[in-house]
C-alpha cells in the first residue's frame, strides 16, 4: 500500500514517539515517517538517566523504542541529525549531521518535539571545562567520566533532578554539596515538612547542603577547569565539577526562526496544531497550552494520544489541559503531592508526622473538598488523594478515617489488594506512562501476561520511575490469580545476559567452568566477547571458585589492576608499598626517599591505611620504582586484601590489653595477595578504645582482657555502616582462623563488587554464623581452602611474568623523527 502523506518529526524524545506509537496504533498505513533526532540514540526513558548514573542500571536497559523499531515500522530515522532550517513555504526540513552531512526531508504534516533545554545561570564562570547541565545521555556519560577523575561535586538546584544527580555522584565516589536557594527542597512539589524530611534522610546518608544560598560566580584554574563555586556572601566551595539543575525552558530555538507564534513554548490549540500553521504541531515540553507548558510524562502523553487522534484524520479529540499530581522515587524515598498541598487562607489541614518511621501525610480541606495533599514515605493512597480531588467530592462521610487511606489502615509500603481489586478500570495506575487500571487488565487477559516484566513490556506500566510497581503487581495478582508469577528479583549481571550474579556463580561451581570463554558458551552470553561490567566479575568468580585451576585473563581486569598501580587524573599513577601492620623501618624509610629523589616524584603522602603513597610515578618508571624500593606491592588497586590497620597496642600503649601490631601483622602476612570481590580493609587494636578504628572495617578485631572480640561488615565509604558483632575469641589462632573463614565464604559467597557490609545484608548475619561459628568444621575447611588458595600467590612487582602481568605495557612509545 502506497502511504499518502509525508509525516515529519522533529525530535525523538519521550513525548514526540508516545504520539507516533499512538498514531501507528490506529493509522499504520496512512504516513510516510520522517524523524531528525539530535542525540545519536533511539528513543530512550530520559527518567531512567538517574539509574544509570547511580550505576543501578546500563544506558542499555532504558532504551524505549530499539532501532529495529524503526526498521520495523518503516521509519526513516537521522540519529545525531541536528535540524537547522524549516522552510514552511516550501514544506522542508533541513538538517545536519555530526559530520557535516546535509540531510533535507519534504512534509505534509510536522510536529516539533523538540522539549527542552537546562538552564544555565548566567553567572561568571558558566563556561568552563567541568560545569554540566543534566538532561540526556551525553551530560550523564560526562558526568561518569568526571567522577572516575575527580572528588568534589557541587550540585547548583535542589529540586528533583539535582538531587537525583547528587545522588548518583554520590555513589560514584565524589564529595557532593547541594546548593539551593529556596528554604527548604523542592519547593514546588513538598512543603516544609517533608522538605526537611527529605534533607535529613539525604544528609544522613552523606549528601551535604547549602540552603539557601546564593551563586555568585564560578571559579576557575589555570587549565580552565572549574575548581570552586563563590556565592554572594564571599564564601566558597571546591568543586572540581558543577552540575547546574536550575530548572528548564522550553525548546522553541527553531519555532521562532520559522516565526511561529511562542509564548511561554510553542502555542499550541486544543488539537494540538500551532496557532500560526495549521500544517505544523508541537507535542511535549516545547508546548504552550492555554499558557501552560507541561513538564510531566502523563499530560505530555495525553497529548500525545489527541495528536495521534488528528494525524489520523479523525477529529474528536481534544486537549483541555491536565490536572496534576507529582509521585516521585528520589534517592529511593517515595514522595506524593498534588493540589493546593500549600494551604492558606480558608483552608483546614489534616497532618500525620511520624519523623522516627520516615511518614508524613498533609491533606488540605476546603469547603468540604480535598484540594491538596503531600505524602512523604507512605504514598500508597496517592492515586485515591488525586481522585478525590479531581472529581471534587464531598469527604464529610469520610473524613474520620480519610488520613489513613482507602483501605482504612496506615500501613506503608505497596497499596494491598483491596486497593488493586476496588479500583475502577479507568483509574490512573502509571502516571509517569499514562496506563490505566483497565489497561493493565486488558493486556493480561488479551496477551496471557503473568509477570510484572511481561506487563511493563506490553504496557509501560511502572516502567519509569517505579513507584506504581506494587500496585501494578497487585492488580495482576487479582487478574490472573493462583497463575501470577511474581517477578524475580535478580537483577542481570550485565546487557549480555539475563542471569544474575548467582546463576553465574552456581553455574562456574556446579558445571567446572574454567574460563570465560566457557562460560559465554555455557550461558549463552548475547555477546561473544562480553562487555567491561561482564568480563571482570567472571574472571573473579572462576578464580575465586578454581583457584589454580580457572584460566586467569588479565586483559578482563580493570587498569590499575592490570598495571598494579592506581592511575591518576594526569595519566600517572601512585605506588604504595606494603607495610606490615602499618610497621615499617629506618631502611625502607631511606629506600623510599631515594626513590622519591631518584624518579623525581612530585608527592609524597601519609595513608589512611598507615602506609605511605608515592604519588607521581609515570608507568615506564613503575617497575624500576618497585625494584628500588624493594618492598612488597600494597595491593591499594586491588579488588582484596588492601590493608590492616593497628594501634601500638600492649607492647607500648600503658592502656592496651593485647599486642594488636602483632596481631594485624599476622592477619596482613595470613591474607596478602587474596582477591575478593571487592575491597578489604582490616584494623587491630588493642584494647576497647578502638584507636585503628576497628568499628567500619570489613573485619575488625579489639582486643580485651579476656582475649579478641571479632567484628564484621562494616565500612568507612560513602555511608558509614558501623560493623556487627561476631564472635569473641582467646586465642591469636583463632583470631586468624575465624576471620580467615569469614573472608573466604565471603570470597565464594560474594558477588562482585559487593562489599561485604552488602554481602551480609543480603545473605543475613546468622547465615554466615551458621557457617562460620556454629559448623567447626566447615569453618576450618573455609580456613583451609583460603590458605591453599594464597601459598603459592605470586607479588607482582617482583614475580611479573608468574602474575601473567603484559610487560609491554610499561614500555614508553617514543615517536619516530621525521
Amino acid at each position: 500500500m502506497v502511504k499518502q502523506s509525508r509525516l515529519v518529526m522533529v525530535g525523538n524524545g519521550m513525548a514526540g514517539v508516545r504520539a507516533l506509537e499512538e498514531l501507528l496504533k490506529i493509522a499504520p498505513e496512512l504516513y510516510e515517517i520522517t524523524v531528525f533526532g539530535a542525540e545519536p540514540h533511539p528513543n530512550y526513558n530520559r527518567i531512567l538517566l538517574s539509574p544509570v548514573l547511580a550505576g543501578e542500571q546500563q544506558l542499555s536497559e532504558i532504551v524505549l523504542n530499539d532501532w529495529g523499531w524503526y526498521a520495523e515500522h518503516g521509519i526513516t530515522l537521522h540519529a545525531g541529525c541536528t535540524v537547522t532550517e524549516v522552510d514552511r513555504r516550501r514544506r522542508l526540513v533541513r538538517g545536519v549531521t555530526a559530520d557535516g552531512q546535509s540531510v533535507e526531508a519534504g512534509y505534509d504534516r510536522l510536529i516539533l518535539a523538540t522539549g527542552s533545554r537546562p538552564f544555565i545561570l548566567p553567572i561568571a564562570g558558566a563556561g568552563l571545562q567541568g560545569v554540566l547541565a543534566y538532561r540526556d545521555i551525553a551530560d550523564t556519560e560526562a558526568m561518569i567520566a568526571a567522577a572516575a577523575q575527580y572528588r568534589n561535586a557541587v550540585v547548583i538546584g535542589g529540586g528533583l533532578l539535582g538531587l537525583e544527580a547528587a545522588n548518583g555522584l554520590m555513589k560514584r565516589g565524589m564529595q557532593v554539596s547541594v546548593v539551593h536557594a529556596g528554604e527548604w527542597l523542592m519547593e514546588r512539589q513538598l512543603d516544609a515538612v517533608a522538605g526537611q524530611m527529605l534533607q535529613k534522610s539525604l544528609a544522613e546518608r552523606g549528601m551535604a547542603f547549602l540552603m539557601q544560598a546564593q551563586t555568585q560566580e564560578l571559579l576557575g584554574n589555570a587549565a580552565g577547569r572549574v575548581r570552586a563555586v563563590r556565592f554572594k556572601d564571599g564564601s566558597e566551595v571546591a568543586a572540581d565539577l558543577v552540575v547546574m539543575a536550575v530548572g528548564i525552558r522550553p525548546n522553541t530555538a527553531l519555532a521562532e526562526s520559522m516565526r511561529l507564534h511562542v509564548d511561554r513554548g510553542i502555542v499550541v490549540g486544543d488539537t494540538l496544531q500551532t496557532t500560526t500553521d495549521a500544517r505544523i504541531y508541537a507535542v511535549g515540553e516545547c508546548a504552550a497550552h492555554r499558557g501552560v507548558a507541561y513538564g510531566l510524562v502523563a499530560p505530555l502523553f495525553e497529548q500525545g494520544k489527541v495528536l495521534a487522534n488528528h494525524l489520523a484524520e479523525f477529529g474528536i479529540g481534544r486537549y483541555q489541559g491536565s490536572q496534576t499530581s507529582t509521585k516521585l522515587k528520589v534517592t529511593g524515598i517515595d514522595l506524593f503531592s498534588a493540589g493546593d498541598f500549600m494551604g492558606g487562607a480558608g483552608t483546614e489541614e489534616i497532618v500525620l508526622s511520624d519523623p522516627g518511621s520516615g511518614t508524613y501525610k498533609k491533606l488540605v480541606l476546603k469547603d468540604d473538598k480535598l484540594v491538596g495533599a503531600c505524602l512523604y514515605g507512605n504514598t500508597v493512597d496517592g492515586g485515591w488523594y488525586f481522585k478525590l480531588l479531581r472529581d471534587a467530592r464531598p469527604v464529610t462521610d469520610i473524613r474520620a478515617t480519610l488520613m489513613f487511606g482507602e483501605s482504612n489502615i496506615g500501613e506503608g509500603g505497596h497499596a494491598g489488594q483491596n486497593q488493586a481489586a476496588s479500583m475502577p478500570d479507568e483509574a490512573e495506575v502509571c502516571g509517569c506512562n499514562g496506563v490505566s487500571k483497565g489497561t493493565i487488565c486488558k493486556a493480561i487477559k488479551d496477551k496471557g501476561l503473568f509477570t510484572l516484566d511481561e506487563v511493563r513490556k506490553h504496557t509501560k506500566a511502572s516502567a519509569s520511575c517505579g513507584s506504581c510497581t506494587g500496585l501494578v503487581e497487585q492488580i495482576l495478582m487479582a487478574t490472573v490469580g493462583g497463575a501470577y508469577a511474581a517477578t524475580p528479583q535478580t537483577k542481570p549481571v550485565c546487557a549480555c545476559t539475563e542471569h544474575g550474579h548467582q546463576a553465574l556463580r552456581d553455574a562456574i561451581r556446579t558445571h567446572r567452568l574454567l574460563s570465560k570463554e566457557a562460560v559465554f558458551a555455557f550461558m549463552e552470553w548475547k555477546t561473544p566477547d562480553g562487555c567491561p561490567s561482564c568480563r571482570p566479575a567472571i574472571n573473579y568468580y572462576l578464580l575465586s571458585t578454581w583457584p589454580g585451576q580457572a584460566q586467569d585473563d588479565p586483559q578482563s581486569r580493570a587498569i590499575n589492576e592490570r598495571s598494579h598501580a592506581n592511575i591518576q587524573k594526569d595519566g600517572t599513577y601512585s605506588v604504595v608499598p606494603r607495610m606490615w601492620g602499618g610497621e615499617t623501618t629506618a631502611a625502607e624509610l631511606r629506600r623510599i626517599a631515594d626513590v622519591v629523589d631518584k624518579y623525581r616524584i612530585p608527592t609524597v603522602k601519609v595513608t589512611g591505611g598507615q602506609r605511605i603513597d608515592l604519588l607521581g610515578v609515570k608507568k615506564e618508571d613503575l617497575q624500576a620504582v618497585w625494584a628500588d624500593i624493594g618492598m612488597p606491592s600494597g595491593h591499594a588497586y586491588a579488588k582484596g586484601l588492601r590493608t590492616v590497620k593497628t594501634c601500638v597496642g600492649s607492647q607500648w600503649c600503658r592502656m592496651g590489653t593485647q599486642d594488636s601490631t602483632q596481631m594485624g601483622k599476622d592477619l596482613e602476612h595470613a591474607l596478602v595477595g587474596m582477591v575478593a570481590p571487592h575491597k578489604v580493609k582490616l584494623a587491630v587494636s588493642g584494647c576497647p578504645r578502638n584507636c585503628a578504628e576497628s568499628g567500619i572495617k570489613d573485619v575488625g578485631v579489639i582486643g580485651v582482657e579476656s582475649g579478641w572480640e571479632i567484628y564484621v561488615a562494616g565500612n568507612g565509604g560513602i555511608k558509614t555502616e558501623v560493623a556487627q558483632f561476631f564472635a569473641k575469641v582467646k586465642t591469636a589462632a583463632e583470631v586468624l582462623e575465624v576471620s580467615g573463614a569469614f573472608l573466604q565464604l565471603y570470597r565464594e559467597e560474594g558477588w562482585y563488587l559487593e562489599r561485604t557490609v552488602h554481602y551480609v545484608a543480603r545473605v543475613g548475619l546468622q547465615h554466615v554464623k551458621q557457617k562460620v561459628l556454629e559448623d567447626a568444621a566447615n569453618r576450618q575447611a573455609l580456613w583451609a581452602r583460603l590458605q591453599a588458595a594464597l601459598a603459592d600467590e605470586p607479588d607482582p612487582w617482583f614475580e611479573g611474568e608468574k602474575a601473567r602481568i603484559d610487560q609491554r605495557q610499561f614500555i614508553s612509545i617514543v615517536p619516530m623523527a621525521t
